[in-house]
């Protein structure tokens, strides 16, 4: 009972409206304290992407940057519209908060509770020239979308020799770990789709970066799967240009220099993989460069490569399962580019290899510490 106890006091919880809070330990961004046994002594410092140009800023969360991103394709994109369970009153997440007032019940609307009718409304919208953005509530859902998404969507321009196209084709999903989610409001798929060509696959780690690849995604010739973090739709907070701007897809970003090892990740493990790495320089003084990946599908194999071959040592890590997880696919790529330049294996610091659990899932996720450890492992070798 005292283990389920502490574990219960530990984890993220929802309030009535769908916000999320957090205790001191929790997995927040920005502004958070790093309070957990064994973690740095400093204040976590995440640093924001500067935006070119960027002009007037406002203090958006996630959440609210991807309402911003989507606010802007419906006032310059007459064709765009915005669909899904909820939506039309704002969603669970509130990401389509007021969206449904401004542009009217013809282009932000609900849909029923079918994920395989929502993917297949949505690419026969965008074959027909609109500009669709359709949510799936939760990414644990998007399962009986799959066959749509990937068999038709994916492959529509191919088998028609380019004939048809469904390109302007968005489906939003929140993934990932929230504290209390169990095996159906938890998994990370991106793996799953991350095989499949004619898709491209973005997820984002902060709201700046949020907004910009979520407007690239809208505006790109692909069909694209894009999976917010739902841990941080609230916990991360930065001051977002209110202007109209893109990050280009298939770009990793270099979010810390270093010369020791480098570390990749991608959605809300970054902030985990910024413990580490702070922790690594306090208590070990390593240099760690830690690299965001942003789109999993085309993944910016170059970036990695390039920083493997200065620091010698590559640790992945992600919240999906180990075998099958992407960071199977980075490590292969590596290999085979980078093995001259090695010092040590590769290593993956990942979720296990079972469903995803409720009440374990803080031995579960790949925190800070076992990403900690894996680079001492690296390090020693």
């Amino acid at each position: 009972m005292m283990l389920s106890k502490n574990l219960t006091q530990s984890l993220l919880r929802y309030t009535s409206n769908g916000a999320i809070t957090k205790n001191a330990s929790s997995r927040g961004f920005h502004t958070s304290k790093v309070l957990l046994a064994g973690g740095p002594s400093t204040p976590i410092n995440y640093p924001s992407l500067e935006i070119p140009n960027a002009g007037e800023t406002q203090k958006m969360n996630l959440f609210q940057a991807i309402n911003n991103a989507m606010d802007i394709s419906l006032r310059t994109d007459e064709k765009a519209c915005v669909f899904g369970e909820d939506v039309g009153f704002g969603g669970v997440f509130r990401c389509s908060v007021d969206l449904r007032n401004k542009y009217g019940a013809k282009r932000v609307f609900n849909t029923p509770l079918c994920e395989q009718g929502i993917a297949g409304f949505a690419i026969g919208l965008a074959a027909q020239g609109a500009t669709a953005i359709a949510e799936i509530q939760f990414a644990d859902y998007i399962f009986p979308a799959f066959d749509q998404i990937v068999n038709e969507a994916a492959k529509y321009r191919y088998r028609s020799g380019g004939q048809f196209d469904c390109g302007s084709l968005t489906f939003r999903s929140p993934y990932g770990a929230v504290g209390h989610g169990g095996h159906y409001h938890s998994q990370s798929p991106e793996s799953y789709f991350a095989q499949t060509p004619g898709l491209k696959v973005v997820m984002p780690a902060t709201p700046i970066e949020a907004k910009g690849l979520l407007l690239a995604s809208i505006r790109d010739k692909n069909p694209v799967v894009f999976f917010e973090p739902k841990l941080l739709y609230r916990s991360a907070v930065e001051d977002v240009p209110i202007g109209d701007y893109e990050i280009e897809l298939g770009r990793a970003r270099i979010v810390q220099e270093g010369s020791d090892l480098t570390l990749v990740g991608w959605g809300a493990q970054m902030k985990v993989l910024m413990q580490a790495a702070q922790m690594a320089k306090e208590k070990l003084g390593l240099s760690i460069e830690l690299i965001d990946l942003r789109t999993i599908l085309p993944w910016d194999v170059e970036c990695v490569e390039k920083s493997v071959k200065k620091t010698g040592r590559l640790i992945i890590s992600h919240e999906a399962p180990k075998t099958g997880g992407w960071a199977a696919e980075i490590s292969s790529a590596i290999q085979e580019r980078c093995f001259l330049h090695l010092e040590s294996p590769i290593q993956r610091v990942c979720g296990y290899d079972t469903p995803f659990p409720l009440i374990f899932e803080k031995f579960y996720l790949p925190d800070h510490l076992k990403n900690f450890e894996a680079i001492k492992k690296s390090i020693n070798y």
